[in-house]
């Protein structure tokens, strides 16, 4: 409200209702940018570079992100273990397939296969006695893979 306008006058009441509604529209538009640049910001997460694994023979299919805060690479002399976590906007099931597909030609076996509603699907594969579990969970927002291996080392 401008200073100096009386609020008791008819001409006051006059002024508030001509600025009121400049400055409603002005906080409006304010607020629809802020949202659309937080959502541009939100889209913009997804990275050209190839996901990161923790084994050369565990290959990660395009279109998912690392997410090293839920990630986890234990390396001692003689073992290497690790949980690694990615997450994508692709359809669970197909996802499924791709991993079963890229593990499969990397010389993984496929052991076994379950799919619940409560948590996702999971694949457990064998390659030289190590073992690897992988678990699709289908989020809100997110299709999250999480992937457990260990390996001796020789």
């Amino acid at each position: 409200m401008p200073r100096g306008v009386d609020q008791g006058s008819a001409a006051g009441r006059v002024e508030r209702d001509r600025v009121l509604p400049n400055i409603r529209t002005s906080m409006h538009r304010a607020v629809a940018a802020v949202f659309v640049l937080a959502l541009a910001a939100g889209c913009a997460t997804t990275s050209s570079k190839p996901p990161q694994s923790a084994f050369d023979d565990i290959p990660v299919p395009n279109g998912l992100t690392y997410v090293p805060s839920k990630s986890t690479v234990i390396e001692s002399p003689t073992v290497k273990a690790a949980r690694l976590v990615y997450r994508g906007r692709i359809e669970v099931d197909s996802l499924a397939a791709a991993m079963r597909a890229t593990l499969e030609a990397s010389g993984w076996r496929q052991v076994s296969s379950t799919a619940t509603a409560d948590h996702g699907i999971t694949q457990v594969y064998e390659k030289s006695g190590s073992p690897l579990e992988v678990r699709l969970i289908d989020g809100w927002w997110y299709t999250y893979v999480e992937m457990t291996a260990s390996r001796v080392r020789q």
